[in-house]
């Protein structure tokens, strides 16, 4: 797969996300669909855990859900190889109830088969929790945070 094609395989997934609006929510299975058997999401670097397999990354979708809301993923800049995507964005959400806009850079790696085997972000979490008026350690995890 080319480079382009790629990039508009990242739109697509991040648009599954949501559109920001107080009705959308993440497409789980659109998500799943697009991702290997057995990817792995590093939800933060450095530091971040990290999640896989499909049964491991649908739960991951589904705890936040459960505190996150009116996801939009604002893409700022793009470039791709024939297997990577880079997307520096900009993105908003309401997790617990707080506005918690943030800046990333995402890196998708893809397979053979033009799925997302690798995705990580990086961010700044101390940044991104201090807005959600939580502590960094319960921002990953099982736990749905109180």
């Amino acid at each position: 797969m080319m480079g382009v094609e790629l990039e508009q395989k990242v739109r697509e997934f991040c648009d599954a996300w949501g559109d920001g609006s107080d009705a959308s929510r993440p497409d789980v299975e659109k998500i799943l669909s697009m991702m290997a058997e057995d990817a792995e999401w590093q939800l933060w670097v450095p530091g971040g855990p990290v999640v896989k397999g499909k049964a491991a990354l649908r739960a991951e979708i589904e705890r936040q859900m459960a505190f996150a809301t009116n996801n939009k993923c604002n893409e700022v800049n793009i470039l791709s190889s024939d297997r990577m995507v880079m997307q520096e964005r900009s993105d908003t959400a309401i997790i617990m109830g707080r506005p918690c806009p943030h800046q990333m850079v995402a890196i998708y790696e893809f397979d053979g088969a033009g799925l997302i085997s690798r995705w990580r972000e990086y961010l700044d979490m101390a940044d991104l929790t201090r807005k959600m008026g939580i502590d960094e350690a319960a921002a990953g995890g099982t736990e749905v945070p109180a």
